[in-house]
């Protein structure tokens, strides 16, 4: 067996992988005008279903929670019912399904986004940054600071959508706690400018996602909860004043609160290692994302530096990618204008398996 520390099973909290390779979560804008997911997608995460565990695309937990245009959302009876039949198509060839609920906060614009829907945010502060329209690039909006009662509606949100993802049958959630998203804002200390018990010292900043991870763990349980972060990534205008710190409380606090798994994006030019930063705060599963190849991915695994690794542009050229692993065949390559590429299946589903000469 070609890369033997990648096939190892591995428990996840109440999840039993059979291999170390997770789907890393991708945006492909591939969704409805109504944030439905269609049977495009149900056949895409099916054809990936050789990972030990997928993550979805971000989702987003309310209509106020979308930033980007055609993704999907989890907050209605029909894009339950939609999920449903996605992750009736994973386990039926054997594999296993997280949803990531993403909700992007002051993130998006309102091109994006459903008339009446708003932009809301620890702070009345715009992110310095544009974003994909349907007309080209954008500038994002000043959102509208958050009240305590807006709060506790939002964190209620992503207590609903994760008694949706439950109905629909995933077998576990992740919070998108990176990438400048809602959770990150009311985090960094750029963003959140709050004086009340929800800004100011670390702890206070903590006090959003604490609650959300509260909720989440409420309803599906802490073995079935994961965590995205990218400690120090400025991406949509992230900015922390001391991110080690920062991170490490957060870290601190999902080692206290059991979550099944931590998924950390690695990104050198930030100075900071975030998986060690991980690995230093928190004993539970470590899922390593960013640009690892097969050979990395195992040699990492087997120093103990992660559990598992994800995989993402990998993974939209491969559907078979375990299978190509396994037999150490050459990958596809991936067309990258076809990566946002609407509602079609080019460069979705149509990437051919590997020949196995039969």
């Amino acid at each position: 067996m070609n890369y033997p520390k990648l096939f190892e099973p591995l428990q996840v909290g109440e999840l039993s992988l059979r291999n170390r390779i997770v789907m890393a979560p991708m945006t492909r804008s591939r969704a409805t005008d109504d944030d439905r997911v269609t049977d495009l997608h149900r056949l895409y995460y099916q054809q990936r279903a050789n990972a030990g565990l997928i993550v979805t695309e971000g989702v987003h937990p309310s209509a106020d929670g979308k930033g980007y245009n055609r993704t999907p959302g989890i907050y209605s009876p029909q894009q339950v019912d939609d999920w449903r039949a996605v992750t009736e198509a994973v386990h039926g060839e054997g594999g296993l399904i997280a949803c990531q609920l993403m909700h992007c906060g002051r993130v998006g614009h309102a091109d994006n986004k459903a008339v009446g829907t708003e932009f809301l945010a620890p702070s009345a502060i715009a992110a310095r940054a544009e974003i994909f329209t349907e007309g080209g690039m954008k500038p994002m909006p000043v959102p509208r600071a958050m009240t305590l009662k807006d709060i506790a509606r939002v964190i209620d949100d992503y207590r609903k959508a994760t008694e949706n993802c439950m109905a629909a049958g995933f077998d576990g959630v992740e919070l998108h706690a990176a990438s400048g998203y809602l959770p990150a804002q009311f985090l960094a200390s750029e963003s959140n400018l709050r004086d009340d018990a929800y800004g100011g010292s670390i702890d206070n900043r903590l006090r959003f996602i604490r609650e959300v991870l509260g909720v989440m763990i409420d309803v599906a349980g802490a073995g079935r909860v994961g965590l995205r972060i990218s400690p120090g990534n400025p991406y949509n205008d992230h900015v922390d004043a001391t991110p080690e710190d920062t991170y490490g409380a957060l870290l601190d606090l999902a080692e206290s609160l059991g979550l099944a798994w931590v998924h950390a994006i690695r990104m050198p030019s930030t100075g900071i290692d975030s998986l060690q930063l991980t690995r230093d705060h928190y004993r539970g599963v470590l899922i390593g994302s960013d640009s690892f190849d097969a050979q990395e991915a195992d040699s990492c695994i087997a120093n103990g530096d992660v559990d598992a690794v994800s995989f993402g542009r990998a993974y939209i050229a491969n559907p078979d990618l375990a299978q190509r692993f396994a037999a150490d065949a050459p990958l596809n390559k991936m067309d990258k204008k076809t990566i946002y590429a609407g509602t079609g299946a080019a460069g979705y589903t149509d990437y051919p398996a590997m020949d196995t000469g039969a």
